[in-house]
């Protein structure tokens, strides 16, 4: 057996090879280098903002807007229901509001009011009418509408008009209002009449000029 120059035990046989301690100069540069304590681990991340809570994306009301069906056979729905008034009428205190009065084969915009007879007016042929049976008061949201000023029938650029109904024929008619005597006064609009048609004291007014779209 080769003898790898290590020491002998008493008995002969050779015993395992003897490794030199490390020297005070490599003690040192352990000491400088590296530290005789372990930093420290730290036990928790830092504290962060929670990020805020998903909420998915509303989908756009519908072209006619979120409405009330009603009859006239019916009571007048609260005010938790229709909401604040969009308009009061020539006294200044009877609330109006807008919505669509559902005809045999057309449906028309009108002005609301519990004062009213029967709570709906229409603007048609020239006169005002009561109307009675079905029709939809549209709440009005100034967070989602506003009133946008036009002339001739036009649809201003880059706006969505509220639906409010159609004719025999098919032609869309919007909610408008109009002013008459110093009183705002809804109403209908659309490109075919080129103008406004509002309902007022017994007569159904034409205003082609100046007047408001939805």
């Amino acid at each position: 057996m080769a003898d790898f120059g290590g020491s002998h035990s008493p008995n002969g046989t050779p015993g395992l090879p003897h490794f030199p301690t490390p020297s005070h100069e490599l003690e040192g540069e352990h000491q400088r280098g590296f530290g005789s304590t372990a930093p420290e681990f730290p036990t928790r991340a830092p504290d962060f903002p929670s990020p805020p809570p998903y909420a998915p994306p509303q989908p756009p009301p519908p072209a006619s807007g979120h409405r009330l069906p009603l009859t006239t056979t019916s009571a007048f729905p609260s005010e938790e229901q229709t909401g604040r008034p969009a308009f009061y009428d020539a006294d200044g205190r009877s609330p109006i509001f807008i919505g669509s009065a559902l005809l045999e084969r057309s449906v028309h915009p009108c002005k609301i009011g519990p004062h009213l007879q029967s709570f709906v007016s229409v603007p048609y042929g020239g006169g005002e009418h009561v109307h009675t049976g079905r029709y939809d008061l549209l709440p009005f949201r100034p967070d989602l509408m506003e009133w946008v000023p036009t002339s001739h029938g036009r649809i201003p650029p880059g706006r969505r008009p509220v639906e409010g109904g159609y004719e025999e024929d098919g032609s869309r008619l919007y909610h408008a209002v109009g002013i008459v005597n110093g009183v705002p006064v809804p109403g209908k609009c659309g490109e075919h009449l080129r103008g406004c048609r509002v309902a007022f004291g017994g007569v159904e007014h034409s205003i082609d000029e100046k007047y408001d779209i939805l």
